[in-house]
């Protein structure tokens, strides 16, 4: 079980007075993948007009440009809304950057009200994230927020 109030006080301090989007969001992808358990892939796609752009991220070499509203990352971007999928072979459009994942969490990232980006994270593990994780998850992306607005 994560302690997300340790991780989430980590998360403050490895931000606190960066004023380097790309080197947070590097440091904090780095943070995730070695602190969860079960993860192949931690990281964030950036939004830019229609797409998701590959971001700072931790695992195998990714899906570079997702369009929105396509995939786990591109449904939580185009609806606002966090992506709990238990099995990603099962979620409609699932885009297979690697085919070793079996369980994904997104969660979108705003700044100045719209979504920006997104976190995604992957395991190989069915079933991986539970909602305890996407509401400690959630309140985690809450705190990265401002590095958005760099």
């Amino acid at each position: 079980m994560t302690d997300y109030q340790e991780l989430n006080r980590q998360l403050g301090s490895l931000i606190d007075g960066v004023p380097h989007k790309i080197a947070n969001l590097a440091n904090v992808a780095a943070l995730l993948y070695h602190t969860l358990k079960d993860l192949n892939w931690a990281g964030f796609y950036l939004l830019e007009q229609d797409r998701l752009i590959l971001g700072p991220f931790q695992g195998k070499p990714a899906c570079i440009e997702i369009p929105l509203g396509r995939g786990v990352c591109g449904t939580a971007a185009a609806q606002d809304r966090t992506q709990l999928v238990p099995d990603v072979h099962r979620f409609p459009g699932h885009i297979a950057c690697d085919g070793a994942s079996n369980s994904e969490l997104v969660i979108p990232i705003h700044a100045n009200g719209r979504v920006a980006a997104v976190l995604d994270l992957d395991s190989p593990k069915p079933a991986r994230f539970t909602e305890e994780d996407q509401s400690g998850l959630e309140a985690f992306a809450r705190i990265l927020e401002p590095v958005f607005l760099l």
